[in-house]
């Protein structure tokens, strides 16, 4: 049985932002529900919510042309922290006491003050939710283990462009630093 302790745990909802959202059609639907279903368990359960989003200032100075993945929305005005495709889907906005991370690689950490912010409030155990699974969700699970974080992956509040990319991911290697489950089992286990 899953057991969570409330005053050592954050719930982290990562790049659900409108333009991924829409980048992902129908894949990013049942994720975005989940994800809210775990953010109003999270809240009455007491857990800070952080919310991951990536964003750039204007002129991109964050993206090196040596960042294949990176240096290709330079090109253009995405994630741009100006422009609406860079909010946090309207579904799952934040709320004032909510934190907002905001970073310019994949890792919600790489960069990012979230590291300060989970030490500053006492969190040991994350719980990632998050589009893509083979993009943030990996990076920030790999980094957050390396951190000696406690790492729980609600599958079914990840998403990714590949079904099987997904499956292989939180079935296979996941499970090695992470303990992975449902939005169903998580809610049960902060009830």
């Amino acid at each position: 049985m899953l057991t969570i302790d409330r005053t050592r745990t954050a719930l982290l909802i990562m790049d659900f932002q409108t333009e991924v959202v829409a980048m992902f059609g129908e894949r990013a639907a049942p994720a975005l529900a989940r994800a809210g279903e775990l953010r109003t368990a999270a809240r009455a359960a007491g857990l800070p919510i952080v919310y991951v989003t990536v964003g750039f200032r204007p002129g991109y100075p964050e993206v090196s042309p040596r960042n294949a993945s990176f240096a290709a929305l330079a090109q253009g005005s995405r994630f741009l922290l100006t422009t609406p495709g860079a909010d946090v889907a309207p579904a799952l906005r934040p709320e004032t006491n909510d934190i907002v991370v905001v970073k310019h690689r994949v890792s919600a950490f790489a960069g990012t003050d979230l590291e300060i912010v989970l030490r500053a409030k006492g969190i040991e155990t994350l719980i990632l939710s998050g589009i893509a699974t083979s993009g943030v969700v990996l990076s920030t699970l790999r980094q957050a283990a390396d951190a000696d974080y406690r790492a729980i992956v609600v599958e079914d509040a990840c998403a990714d462009r590949d079904d099987e990319v997904h499956r292989v991911l939180t079935g296979k290697v996941f499970p090695r630093q992470a303990t992975v489950t449902t939005t169903a089992e998580l809610v049960a286990a902060l009830a």
